[in-house]
């Protein structure tokens, strides 16, 4: 199950990644996070970061670890989580032009055990249309703290 979802920001590529890369102050910037405890924290970059977060999705709250894979300072970042029988993998990353930059954001579940398979298939449609929702209103709580 793989989604992506774009956003428009008057601001410029730096200002997106300083508010998109700092993961411990983001439940001060996107609303439906509700803390941040950060668990590992790399020498140097953004690899290797390691947080705690709790947010609330599908109406109730959530607590996922998830890590940062890969990273280019001002360009992405992609993170991974596993939980639920299944492995989560995020990527954020931006786009400069004439009206600022465009912040995109895909997002893939891939269930790996069989509970995780079979739910999947009977309510991936639904985890979907949420989802999007889900990714679309985090984008849009960046734009407003990029853009001010």
């Amino acid at each position: 199950m793989e989604f992506k979802t774009d956003i428009q920001i008057n601001a410029s590529k730096e200002k997106v990644w300083s508010v998109i890369s700092d993961i411990e102050n983001a439940k001060d910037n996107i609303e439906a996070i509700q803390s941040i405890e950060v668990l590992e924290q790399p020498t140097d970059g953004m690899v290797g970061l390691k947080w705690k977060e709790t947010r609330t999705m599908f109406g109730k709250q959530a607590t996922e670890i998830m890590w940062i894979t890969e990273a280019t300072e001002n360009e992405y970042y992609q993170t991974r989580a596993e939980s639920h029988g299944a492995i989560y993998i995020s990527k954020l990353w931006i786009e400069e032009n004439e009206k600022g930059s465009t912040l995109n954001m895909s997002f893939n579940g891939t269930p790996v055990t069989f509970g995780a398979k079979f739910m999947s298939a009977v309510m991936g449609w639904m985890f979907k249309n949420a989802t999007v929702k889900a990714l679309k209103k985090d984008l849009e709580d960046i734009k407003a703290v990029a853009e001010t």
